[in-house]
């Protein structure tokens, strides 16, 4: 009888008990789903990329700051730096080497990242080893010599030291340098805008198109010729290879490819258009400006809006489009006229 009691008396304390521990299960889940929602919200804020800039408008804010007047290599410089000051300062800021969340599972912007990265560092080398120099006995400018090996400092390093602090540092030595080349009282730094500094770097940029559009063609499989040896009689290679070759991109590695165009046509995009201003004299000797503007276009409609939310990679000819062939074309065109421009350079 006293037990019978006993637990009749205990049955209201279980069932507060059991209805207090529902409420927090569902007040936890609840907070949970919010947390979700609110990292998926800032996922898709963080995954659009950024506006392109004026340059124009760049160089005069970046020589305002210096206190001095338009120099040749003043719009190069500047384009340099605000490219490199969107890479750290868009909306999420620089995500290839977050570890929390939404960065740590975002993937286009990252790819986006690097292309544009890979240009900023193509050009501070260009700077470094040739426009800043007046032959190959020259002396490398201070500044751009501490500025370029820190933009090829990791960009996955997110402790001791960060890829931010390495890029930041970067860009504040190319400050540095446009303080210098702009101010008329200081004669040891310079810009040379000359036909073989362009031709040079423009190699570089052919270079770097050619293998995108290869990468992008490749989103579809295709059966190629081997000409890795084309051309030349005595051509050898360390291993034999197929004469034919079969080459497709990995489906989950397709917009990383495409992204990663994106983010070099952006940065290449504003780099020409400072070129434009700072070898205006250079192209209209060789009357190249019209060839060198079409280039721009090209590059501007390689950044049209994508009006679908994931990469399409329709067979070409086929119902869906397929928007990594789309952006070759528009890279493939860029690139033969980069090839006709240094051949036009290269004339006296």
């Amino acid at each position: 009888m006293a037990f019978f009691k006993d637990s009749l008396m205990a049955w209201p304390a279980k069932i507060r008990f059991s209805v207090g521990a529902k409420s927090w299960s569902r007040w936890l889940l609840t907070a949970f789903g919010f947390v979700i929602i609110v990292v998926v919200l800032i996922g898709f804020y963080w995954s659009r990329e950024p506006a392109s800039f004026s340059v124009s408008q760049a160089t005069n804010e970046q020589l305002a700051a210096t206190g001095h007047e338009y120099v040749v290599g003043s719009a190069t410089t500047a384009a340099l730096i605000s490219a490199g000051q969107i890479l750290l300062d868009k909306p999420g800021g620089y995500l290839s080497n977050d570890k929390m969340p939404p960065g740590l599972y975002l993937d286009n912007i990252p790819n986006w990242e690097f292309g544009v990265l890979v240009q900023v560092r193509d050009l501070s080398r260009s700077k470094r080893e040739s426009f800043s120099r007046s032959q190959s006995q020259s002396i490398e400018d201070p500044d751009l010599i501490l500025s370029e090996p820190r933009f090829h400092f990791d960009n996955n390093s997110w402790l001791f030291p960060t890829s931010e602090g390495e890029y930041r540092e970067a860009i504040a030595y190319l400050k540095s340098y446009l303080s210098r080349i702009s101010d008329p009282d200081i004669a040891d730094a310079q810009f040379y805008a000359r036909a073989d500094n362009l031709a040079s770097w423009l190699l570089t940029v052919e270079s770097r198109l050619g293998s995108l559009s290869q990468r992008l063609s490749a989103s579809v499989r295709q059966q190629r010729v081997n000409t890795d040896t084309a051309g030349e009689q005595g051509a050898a290679q360390s291993t034999p290879s197929r004469a034919e070759v079969q080459v497709k991109t990995p489906w989950l590695q397709i917009d990383d490819v495409f992204y990663e165009a994106r983010g070099a046509t952006w940065a290449l995009m504003h780099f020409l258009q400072a070129i434009e201003i700072d070898f205006e004299q250079v192209l209209e000797d060789k009357n190249a400006t019209a060839s060198f503007r079409q280039i721009i276009r090209d590059l501007e409609a390689s950044q049209r809006n994508v009006f679908f939310p994931i990469i399409l990679n329709g067979s070409g000819f086929g119902i869906l489009a397929n928007h990594s062939l789309t952006m070759a074309n528009y890279i493939s065109r860029a690139n033969a006229a980069i090839i006709d421009l240094r051949s036009l350079l290269a004339q006296g």
